[in-house]
């Protein structure tokens, strides 16, 4: 892969920046060492520093030449709280928590192309380097934006990248379009009348009025949301009951909706809360439905994910960047920014056999360092390209 060679170069100063904060991981809006250490390299290399932006996140501003445009380029910094089970060298040295979906690498190639793009100055106009906090959960990219982030920094178009353990080393996906989905979450009550258990007739059960709920939920994907579209309903808890011979009195019930565009979710929505009460209704049970919105999908836009593609192209070679991909069903509060800015996000391969290839969020999950240079050399050339000097 045609990597730059400079970039090539520090290849072992990024992976050192790397295991470190994998070794010393933090969680959303804890990212106090990451975001100290990540803002003394950016002052060390001259880059203009803002610290203490949505609590840890910290902005580096370059320039050269005398263009007006701008680029921003953002990386999240936060890990999971999950225990780590690598037996790496440098595995996790906070018990509870982890670097598990990579972003100790998504921060490292940022790194290395500020430092690059520093040293070179091979542009016309500013990058804005964006190191965010909270990605996993806390919407950290929308606290950056409420705390004015684009007013402070402004950006004509604003780029992110993943890791993606799922394609191999040198290849790369990008979208036109929806390239993740929309996460909400939401809580089922309902409340029946309990008893004793050989007397289900003299009360209300809320556990069998929930497993309806269950069922009919299930009926919203399949007829009500059309086949081309996508939607996710999945409930993954549900809690009701104290002993073998008692009926319970209530019923909790939690889950997630999965959808790729904001007509299908508010339709997900409605239909939900309708079959929620009709069920509860029929079985004489009483319901509240306590729906939560979560990221929006992650919506590349057409020509900010075209000028991405073609320098992933310069750097991976022609033929490696799939732009026909389905999207998936995770979520990614880059979205947020997609939403204020043009832009576009693109997941680059990790995997050399079983090196770099098992899931993110997992508690055997590593960052493959040697994406570290491409990851950086991807940043950069889109810099160069869509910032030419004159």
């Amino acid at each position: 892969m045609p990597v730059l060679n400079r970039i090539a170069e520090f290849q072992p100063e990024m992976a050192g920046w790397r295991q470190d904060f994998h070794q010393n991981p933090e969680l959303c809006f804890q990212e106090h060492r990451t975001a100290e250490q990540v803002a003394k390299l950016l002052r060390s290399w001259g880059i203009e520093t803002h610290a203490n932006i949505a609590t840890t996140g910290v902005v580096g501003v370059l320039r050269a030449g005398s263009g007006t445009r701008s680029i921003g380029l953002r990386a999240d910094m936060d890990a999971l709280p999950m225990p780590e089970e690598t037996g790496l060298p440098y595995a996790s040295v906070t018990p509870g928590k982890m670097h598990a979906c990579g972003h100790d690498g998504h921060t490292s190639m940022l790194l290395g192309a500020a430092k690059y793009l520093a040293e070179t100055k091979n542009f016309d106009g500013t990058v804005v380097f964006i190191f965010q906090p909270a990605e996993e959960g806390g919407a950290g990219a929308k606290v950056m934006m409420d705390e004015g982030l684009f007013a402070r920094f402004p950006c004509d178009a604003v780029y992110g990248l993943h890791n993606d353990p799922t394609l191999p080393l040198g290849q790369a996906d990008i979208r036109y379009g929806a390239m993740m989905a929309a996460a909400d979450g939401f809580t089922i009550t309902v409340r029946g009348a309990g008893g004793h258990a050989a007397r289900p007739h003299a009360g209300v059960d809320p556990v069998v009025v929930g497993a309806q709920i269950v069922t009919a939920l299930q009926t919203i994907a399949s007829r009500r949301v059309d086949p081309l579209e996508s939607a996710v309903i999945s409930i993954t808890q549900f809690h009701a009951g104290t002993a073998q011979n008692v009926i319970a009195d209530e019923a909790m019930l939690n889950g997630t909706v999965r959808t790729l565009s904001p007509a299908v979710r508010d339709l997900v929505e409605q239909k939900m809360r309708r079959i929620v009460e009709a069920t509860a209704a029929a079985h004489d049970a009483t319901v509240t439905l306590e729906y939560k919105r979560g990221y929006p999908p992650t919506v590349n836009h057409a020509e900010q994910a075209r000028r991405a593609a073609r320098a992933a192209e310069t750097v991976l070679g022609g033929g490696r960047v799939h732009r026909d991909k389905p999207p998936v069903m995770g979520a990614e509060d880059f979205a947020y920014f997609l939403l204020d800015r043009p832009g576009a996000y693109i997941k680059l391969g990790q995997a050399q056999g079983e090196k770099g290839a098992r899931p993110v969020h997992t508690t055997r999950y590593d960052f493959n360092d040697e994406l570290l240079p491409v990851g950086a050399s991807f940043f950069a050339t889109l810099v160069e390209q869509e910032l030419p000097r004159p």
